[in-house]
């Protein structure tokens, strides 16, 4: 998933849980090489292979499912969550340090827009040049179907970290929560904050993974699908949930909101987060520690 991994499960027998972490693995591979951009034959290439094709796509249950909390999430961020707006990366290269100018921008936005998509039962039809990117919503939901996994082969206590993203199965020996520590954006080797989980997800969005600066300016991955340009509100955020899909969905959208809107949006949830803002403020009611 082109990011550090890891799987945890507590278990009396070394052969079942070798069988157990083995069955998991293959789970995790099956869903990166059905839904990553980086492959050709991945069943998202397909789809996105397919704009413009007057007979559409037929998309499995799975994928549905996939597009339909993409529209949840598309319809409470009043669009600023928008899986349709990976077009931009024709415009930005975050590797060359490249800004694009207002005209390339311009010229992209016509593509974006999730309420563009139609169906008719399950087949979708894309329009023209357009493009889908599940990378907002899918390592959260692969952590949470391996952990639904987990527990179909019996698997009481564990911890699924899918670069981050995190699902819990019950609680740790002894009945002890999870404390995970959230990375610092400034110094990864440093703890920004601990969270407890004791069950469900927890989730985390940033703009220190990806960004330049230039001239003085800081640029962020993070774009803003109705102008081009990257968001600038929060510096990270993590959400607890009941699951870890959830938990990316508030995450994601806090961090593409403007700063206060991010932290109403965030307490109104009423889910345990933490915050780093742009002047390294930390808050949140999920702190501990």
């Amino acid at each position: 998933m082109g990011t550090y991994c890891e799987i945890q499960v507590f278990e009396t027998s070394r052969v079942n849980a070798k069988r157990q972490i083995r069955r998991l693995i293959e789970e995790a591979r099956r869903l990166e090489s059905k839904y990553t951009r980086y492959r050709d034959d991945s069943f998202l290439s397909q789809i996105n292979g397919s704009a413009g094709n007057q007979n559409g796509i037929r998309v499995d249950i799975e994928t549905a499912k996939l597009f339909e909390h993409a529209q949840v999430c598309y319809e409470q961020s009043d669009g600023l969550f928008d899986i349709t707006a990976g077009v931009l990366r024709r415009a930005w290269d975050f590797n060359l340090k490249q800004v694009p100018t207002e005209s390339e921008l311009q010229g992209l936005l016509p593509l974006i827009g999730f309420d563009r998509l139609t169906w008719q039962e399950d087949i979708l039809f894309l329009p023209e040049n357009m493009e889908i990117d599940f990378g907002g919503i899918v390592k959260e939901y692969a952590a949470d179907s391996l952990a639904k996994l987990a527990r179909e082969l019996g698997v009481k206590r564990g911890l699924i970290n899918l670069g981050g993203d995190f699902a819990a199965i019950g609680l740790q020996p002894e009945d002890k929560p999870w404390q995970i520590s959230v990375s610092h954006p400034d110094n990864r080797a440093k703890a920004m904050a601990h969270i407890n989980l004791h069950e469900g997800g927890l989730a985390s969005s940033g703009d220190y993974e990806r960004f330049f600066v230039l001239d003085g300016k800081r640029y962020s991955h993070l774009l803003n699908p109705k102008t081009g340009w990257p968001c600038a509100g929060l510096t990270a955020v993590s959400v607890a949930a009941n699951l870890c899909t959830v938990a990316g969905s508030f995450a994601t959208i806090a961090m593409l909101k403007p700063k206060k809107d991010a932290l109403d949006w965030l307490r109104k949830s009423g889910l345990p987060f933490v915050f780093m803002d742009d002047a390294g403020h930390i808050g949140g009611p999920g702190l501990i520690g």
